[in-house]
């Protein structure tokens, strides 16, 4: 089975992304959603590593359901990278475990969605002015882990189009 991480700056179009990918195989929600819908959008430091957890649990379990069903791919909507430039950028530090994880947990491939699209208003969101400044962290990150990324911009279409077309060039 294949994976693929679909990370970005806040209102880059990732969760309409990997709805769009569905039909390929099983999508991972981005924890984060729910557990701040539910706690409020107050959140402390420590909260990023029950996030980042639960979210390596979902991914995993999501895993183990795929392979049963003998499904071709898992496509997450988001990863623990996400987690630890959240935490690095709000609290100028990451724990150590989301670290490690970060760089350890493989994909085939990360799709890094470019903030190119309109921003979206939303209670969870912190970030509607510096969206660009965070796009080259994400892509700074990516590549200094040598991880395997394209970059997707333009409207829904093209970004999917783009992405299908990276994910047959590498054998999705």
């Amino acid at each position: 089975m294949k994976k693929i991480a679909i990370v970005g700056p806040e209102s880059s179009g990732k969760s309409t992304l990997a709805r769009d990918l569905g039909r390929h195989g099983i999508v991972v929600g981005e924890f984060a959603r729910p557990y701040l819908t539910d706690s409020g959008p107050g959140y402390e430091e420590a909260d990023l590593l029950t996030i980042a957890q639960a979210q390596a649990r979902a991914e995993d379990e999501a895993q183990i359901l795929a392979e049963q069903q003998r499904l071709p791919m898992l496509i997450c909507d988001t990863d623990l990278l996400t987690i630890r430039i959240w935490s690095e950028e709000k609290y100028d530090r990451c724990d150590p475990w989301i670290r490690e994880q970060s760089e350890q947990r493989q994909y085939d491939l990360w799709l890094l969605c470019t903030p190119d699209i309109p921003w979206e208003p939303d209670p969870l969101r912190e970030n509607p002015h510096d969206r660009d400044r965070l796009f080259g962290v994400y892509q700074a990150m990516l590549e200094q882990l040598r991880k395997p990324y394209i970059i997707l911009s333009g409207d829904r279409q093209l970004r999917l189009r783009t992405a299908i077309e990276a994910m047959d060039r590498v054998g999705l």
